[in-house]
């Protein structure tokens, strides 16, 4: 296959879990008393770490409050997931998955959740948590679009960046890909359209992830 080493963002890209990223900030707005946002808003800074999507998505709030809806969004999201079913994966992610395995393919995860939360995600999903050898959050390194995290997975695989691709539904993935030196790949079924990923670097967009795997699993020209 062309490449030795996908990495891929979580929310958005393989976890159907964006609506409740959405329900759960648009609560602690409410919780602190400042405008509620709109889906949109909440959904461009999808992939950010927390801090640092608050900065973006309430710039005029002070240190106090951005830590109240810091600590807000956390209980809210709990709360929303212990209510509800676990996430489920997209149709056809885990075939996809499973697919790039086969091919001898080593899968990462590279995400803005906290690691906590992305374990907890995991084994909900036991079958697919075996497949993923290295796993990066925005708590335990830097935020997206840093390069940094990228970085720190490439050298815990043993992969060389022009060996490696990052695959992601934001903007954020594809500037940290470009910033890394590692080749990028949107997905359509996320929270940026494919013109916005196109332009910050993404070489194709995927429309499904049986053509995601199709495209990882070509051989190297």
């Amino acid at each position: 296959m062309g490449y030795s080493l996908a990495i891929f963002d979580w929310d958005g890209t393989l976890m159907n879990s964006v609506p409740r990223i959405v329900l759960a900030m648009q609560r602690a707005a409410k919780d602190i008393a400042i405008d509620v946002f709109s889906d949109r808003q909440v959904r461009d800074i999808i992939g950010l770490g927390l801090p640092e999507a608050i900065a973006v998505l309430a710039p005029a709030l002070n240190a106090r409050q951005a830590e109240a809806l810091r600590q807000r969004y956390i209980a809210r999201f709990h709360e929303i997931a212990a209510k509800e079913p676990a996430d489920c994966f997209f149709d056809g992610i885990t075939s996809m998955l499973a697919t790039l395995s086969h091919h001898g393919a080593q899968l990462a995860i590279a995400t803005g959740k906290g690691m906590p939360g992305l374990k907890r995600a995991l084994a909900a999903h036991p079958e697919q948590q075996q497949l993923f050898s290295a796993l990066r959050t925005a708590d335990v390194t830097r935020s997206k679009p840093d390069p940094l995290m990228l970085q720190q997975l490439l050298d815990e695989t043993g992969v060389a960046a022009t060996a490696a691709v990052m695959v992601g539904d934001s903007i954020y993935d594809m500037q940290m890909a470009g910033r890394a030196g590692v080749a990028a790949i949107g997905v359509g079924w996320g929270v940026h359209h494919a013109e916005q990923l196109l332009e910050n670097g993404a070489l194709r967009v995927a429309q499904s992830p049986q053509q995601l795997a199709e495209w990882l699993t070509a051989p190297a020209c």
